[in-house]
């Protein structure tokens, strides 16, 4: 296996960026990547900490970030599994990266920043939703923003559903929880009340 090791090996097989790919990038929310991020109703959020990198979906009825200024966007934590490996991150490393997904588009919007948990009780009832505000609030200081180019999703036909995979054999939630626990959690009954369970807890 050959395996490529220095910055300059990389740089002689893939060349110089073209300009494009250069200029793209700001260091603020502009009107054209302001508009990106209000169409996107999900992101992936990046972090890193002591035991390595964790990325995790963030998804919300209609946008899932908020601006607070040309330079910071708030994500409200809604409910989640509670293992919290994203915000552990990011109280002991406060570097982040964001990628989001516009339904329908092949843009994908892409922010490296800072980041901080916020338990600003402004904030918190700002977020609130049906009377129930988050646990905390994910404040990212933005270093640069910038688009992603589109070929990856285009090949993925991320958005046309001929292209979609039959998840009839997909195992469930359950089924990877027996198994993994040799049936002592999860299985069909969990499956069977999950779906209700979450439409409940969504915030």
């Amino acid at each position: 296996m050959t395996i490529v090791k220095t910055i300059a090996d990389l740089e002689a097989l893939y060349g110089t960026p073209k300009a494009p790919s250069l200029r793209k990038v700001s260091d603020h929310l502009t009107p054209e990547y302001r508009k990106l991020i209000e169409t996107s109703p999900f992101c992936a959020l990046a972090t890193v900490g002591p035991e390595g990198a964790d990325a995790s979906p963030r998804g919300d009825q209609g946008q899932v970030v908020f601006e607070l200024d040309a330079k910071t966007i708030a994500i409200p934590d809604r409910r989640g599994n509670d293992r919290i490996d994203s915000l552990r991150n990011i109280v002991r490393d406060g570097r982040v990266a964001l990628m989001f997904l516009t339904p329908g588009s092949t843009m994908v919007t892409r922010i490296n920043g800072m980041g901080e948990v916020s338990i600003n009780p402004d904030l918190l009832k700002q977020f609130q939703v049906k009377g129930k505000p988050p646990r905390s609030v994910i404040l990212i200081h933005i270093e640069e923003i910038y688009f992603q180019c589109a070929r990856a999703v285009m090949r993925a036909g991320l958005w046309s559903a001929e292209n979609w995979p039959d998840i009839d054999e997909v195992p469930t939630a359950g089924q990877i929880l027996a198994a993994q626990t040799n049936g002592q959690v999860g299985g069909a009954s969990y499956d069977k009340e999950w779906p209700e369970r979450a439409q409940k807890t969504l915030w």
